[in-house]
């Protein structure tokens, strides 16, 4: 069986735009025929994803097989490190958890490890695949770091993947942070690199060509194209960095304000994504106090540290003022994963599992018990639920360390094959769930979101977005932008040169 063709996406840092000119590649090479897997050997992010075998791997592996149309699994993210406090993390090795481990603990002892089994994982995908785009994470140019790296060139010399390097212009010295890295990098790992992209782009690209003309001159590196930037591109962040653009609607004013919880382990984010494209919706973070006002439904998303993000929500006194606007019927209540664990009467760690705290009370508003245990629950899930008089079939994913238990629960949100889920008591105006992708359910949001329009007098929408086509859509417009505004060309020849010298060496 040929073995496949890589191709690595490096970046001068992170939240360059490395996981989109990745997902663009994917879709690229799928839509061109060719059998395509993502890549990434070590991925440190708290928004991850679920493989149909129940693994779990980084969100953007994920979204990047969604791309390539193939199914995604471990070999995709054969390590995953999900921070749990800070110099902290919990290890995933091959889509479960190896352990907590210390930043210094982590580099000094797993690295043969971790690069045995990141040997292992390629070999596969290149065995049944014929691309694999490969993203790399942070920067090439960590020089205090690249001794023991485990996911930039140490990871192309491995696979002998050509790279691309990525840098994003709207944060400004685009050519300083590509001459300064390039610089940096010893003169093997430059050699690789067979050229650059300038990404988010905003404005005339020939008042930029004066650079372009002087950077191509000064390194004798090509700049591959300058990619401009998409607007409402609907695909999920795997990061929490990414977590300043989701600042756009603070000042719009709309029909329905609704707040999400940004307490300081946040995890799966994305939950809210839809929210963003409803036109009705003004979509905002809160982490302080005063910024939480009178919204019309407050969402507490995951955690990776539930009990000391449930401790951050008491001491800024959100806890009590979420119980206050709760109490008082003035919003709906939304507690996903970590944050419906939140809303029970107490959580319990016995055992460490994510925190040194053992124990904490709750927000009381579910009748339930929390205990975390070693055991990780990851699983796609499907159900039925009954919302607003209508029976609804729910698709997700579960990730969650703990398991709640109720003395009685009177009120079940989902049903699934051999159990229940959730909690939902609509006259209370609040739902819990461990099913990340709820509001992913067109016909749920549409159901919650009129259900909150009723509440304000206001009449019921109908012709609602569907999230799914979007993000799919999305997929498209990705790749069509890339290939309009990149030399794809070049860089599948380079692709084919480094495979046939590597025959050649061989």
């Amino acid at each position: 069986m040929p073995k496949a063709l890589p191709l690595m996406i490096q970046g001068t840092s992170s939240d360059a735009g490395k996981s989109a000119i990745a997902t663009a590649f994917c879709r690229i090479f799928a839509q061109a025929g060719h059998k395509t897997a993502p890549f990434k050997s070590q991925n440190m992010a708290l928004n991850s994803y679920v493989t149909i075998d129940g693994k779990e791997i980084g969100r953007a592996q994920g979204v990047q097989a969604e791309a390539a149309g193939v199914l995604a699994t471990t070999d995709m993210n054969p390590i995953l490190i999900k921070p749990t406090r800070d110099s902290e993390s919990q290890i995933v090795v091959n889509g479960e958890p190896y352990g907590n481990m210390k930043a210094m603990a982590y580099r000094s002892d797993f690295y043969d490890q971790g690069l045995r089994i990141i040997q292992e994982s390629y070999a596969r995908l290149a065995e049944s695949y014929e691309r694999v785009v490969i993203e790399g994470a942070g920067s090439p140019a960590e020089v205090n770091l690249n001794d023991r790296e485990l996911v930039n060139m140490r990871v192309a010399r491995l696979t002998n993947a050509p790279v691309i390097l990525v840098a994003d212009i709207e944060r400004g010295g685009v050519f300083a942070s590509l001459v300064g890295t390039l610089q940096l990098l010893p003169p093997e790992d430059r050699d690789r690199v067979i050229g650059v992209i300038i990404n988010r782009f905003r404005g005339d690209l020939t008042l930029l060509q004066s650079g372009l003309d002087w950077f191509e001159e000064y390194t004798g590196k090509p700049v591959l194209g300058v990619v401009p930037f998409i607007p409402d591109l609907w695909i999920d962040a795997e990061d929490s960095l990414i977590l300043h653009r989701y600042q756009g609607q603070q000042e719009t004013a709309r029909d329905i304000d609704i707040a999400v919880i940004r307490y300081p382990r946040i995890s799966n984010f994305t939950d809210v994504d839809p929210f963003f494209v409803e036109p009705d919706c003004r979509m905002r973070f809160v982490s302080r106090l005063e910024e939480l006002g009178h919204p019309d439904l407050i969402v507490l998303p995951g955690s990776k540290n539930t009990l000391e993000d449930l401790q951050f929500l008491r001491e800024t006194g959100l806890a009590e003022w979420i119980r206050e606007l709760h109490r008082e019927g003035k919003a709906y209540v939304v507690g996903l994963c970590g944050g419906y664990q939140m809303l029970g009467e107490s959580i319990h760690d016995p055992d460490g599992v994510e925190s040194p705290l053992r124990e904490m009370a709750g927000l009381g508003l579910i009748p339930m018990v929390t205990t975390m245990e070693q055991r990780k629950t990851t699983v796609q899930s499907r159900g039925t639920a009954s919302f607003a008089g209508v029976q609804l079939d729910l698709v997700g994913y579960e990730i969650h360390m703990g398991q709640s238990v109720f003395a009685e629960n009177d009120a079940p949100f989902i049903q699934l094959e051999n159990r229940s889920d959730g909690y939902c008591a609509q006259e209370r105006q609040l739902i819990g769930t461990y099913f990340h992708g709820l509001f992913h359910n067109d016909d749920f949001r549409t159901l919650l979101l009129n259900a909150i329009r009723e509440k304000k007098g206001l009449p019921p929408m109908t012709d609602r977005p569907s999230f799914v086509a979007l993000r799919e859509q999305g997929y498209d417009l990705l790749a069509d932008t890339v290939r309009r505004h990149v030399n794809i060309g070049a860089i599948e020849e380079q692709m084919r040169l480094y495979q046939e010298n590597e025959v050649h060496a061989g």
